[in-house]
């Protein structure tokens, strides 16, 4: 008997149909839209309207003081000479225009256990602050809060203040534009359905469209990375939110004293990080949740040296993150502000030329000693997608270089 191939075909999609259909929703690809290349949190006590312009007042004046000109950057914050200049200016433009881009009113581990009053008031303060920042064009791009978390000590806490911020924030039937709430010490698959459920009931209660409240997964706890059974929980957790899960934030400082590290040898680039930062990583692949890195308590505080010091760690740390594939990370300090734009814009002015050189060959079907797929035509497309985004490039000079304009750029990095 002859083979038919389109009956075999056809034999195959029908058998398939369900695991087709599984894996378009599971993994549907990055999200679109841009991602912020840090994370500020505050204690939700110091949080006030004025945030963004008093940072980027204190970010200016610790750069004067120590960072001098672009010129004196190489020893300050361990930047190439040759990219210095370049990435030194757009640095100084970055901090004028929009020196934070995301923002979490901290009411967890820096804002502490209050009294129940208290807290509330501190979230009927912190709500109406961030409204008046938006109102007053002083707000951050991306904002939300971090509640505590669902452990049984603090769970009825979290979600009361959960359910207040939103009702305060919530006008005309909706949230701020890119507003999310993090999750912290998650360390159970179900503890990520009570949060969908918890978004579901508050919605509803307020007035918000179903699926209008966006949760990020703070990965602090070894159970997320690894579970009772041996597997990665985190992989679960991200597929139980019912597309809810925007983000996994790793958490340093908790991460590590769990899994039982010295404090002074805590840190971004423990080997028991990278391994966290690795599962979370794969848990991530294809399925549009973003991956932040955690933060460096190292402060840029103190006299010169102390400074100095601190920016190159920070620089240095941010850079690892990037070259990793985590395009997120915390700041903790105005001071901060600096090295975070910097390490950023010298990662994608470096490879700005060569990625685009091969993103043209490869339009161009160009032959040359690089012979790209379309895989990595489109990681290099999502590398100037996200230089472009951060400001460490334009779209003239991307034009230039490439010859194509942001929306092909797009088109070809899937955005």
């Amino acid at each position: 008997m002859a083979l038919d191939p389109a009956a075999l075909a056809a034999e195959i999609d029908a058998r398939l149909a369900a695991a087709d259909a599984a894996l378009a929703a599971g993994f549907p690809g990055e999200r679109p839209g841009r991602q912020p290349v840090h994370t500020v949190y505050v204690p939700a006590d110091r949080y006030a309207s004025e945030l963004v312009p008093q940072w980027r007042e204190e970010a200016l004046r610790v750069l004067s003081q120590y960072g001098g000109e672009a010129a004196q950057v190489v020893d300050a914050f361990g930047l190439p000479a040759q990219l210095a200049e370049a990435a030194y200016s757009r640095m100084r433009a970055k901090l004028e225009a929009e020196p934070v881009e995301d923002l979490r009113i901290d009411f967890e581990d820096g804002y502490g256990i209050r009294d129940d009053a208290e807290e509330d008031d501190a979230v009927d303060t912190a709500a109406s602050a961030l409204l008046q920042a938006l109102d007053a064009g002083d707000a951050t791009p991306f904002s939300g809060i971090r509640f505590k978390s669902f452990e049984a000590p603090t769970r009825a806490r979290g979600l009361r203040t959960l359910a207040r911020f939103v009702a305060a924030v919530t006008r005309d039937g909706s949230l701020p534009e890119g507003f999310v709430v993090t999750l912290p010490k998650v360390t159970s698959v179900d503890q990520v359905e009570a949060m969908v459920l918890a978004c579901q009931r508050i919605e509803s209660g307020v007035g918000l469209a179903p699926g209008a409240i966006g949760f990020e997964i703070q990965v602090e706890t070894p159970q997320a990375i690894c579970g009772p059974d041996g597997t990665a929980l985190v992989a679960r957790m991200v597929h139980a939110s019912a597309g809810r899960c925007t983000a996994l934030h790793y958490g340093t400082y908790d991460y590590s004293a769990s899994c039982g590290i010295a404090a002074a040898y805590q840190s971004m680039e423990h080997p028991a990080a990278d391994h966290a930062k690795a599962v979370m990583q794969v848990a991530a692949a294809g399925t549009g949740v973003r991956l932040s890195d955690g933060s460096t308590n190292v402060l840029p505080v103190g006299d010169a040296d102390q400074v100095r010091a601190a920016w190159r760690l920070h620089a240095r740390l941010v850079r690892r993150s990037l070259e990793r594939g985590y395009y997120q990370g915390w700041d903790l300090h105005p001071a901060q502000l600096p090295s975070r734009y910097l390490a950023t814009y010298a990662f994608y002015r470096e490879g700005l030329s060569a990625a685009a050189e091969r993103l043209r060959n490869y339009v161009g079907q160009v032959e040359s000693a690089v012979m790209d797929e379309p895989a990595t035509a489109r990681a290099l497309s999502d590398f100037i997608v996200r230089g472009l985004d951060c400001g460490a490039t334009d779209e003239a000079e991307v034009h230039g270089l490439t010859g194509l304009d942001r929306a092909a750029v797009d088109r070809l990095a899937k955005r």
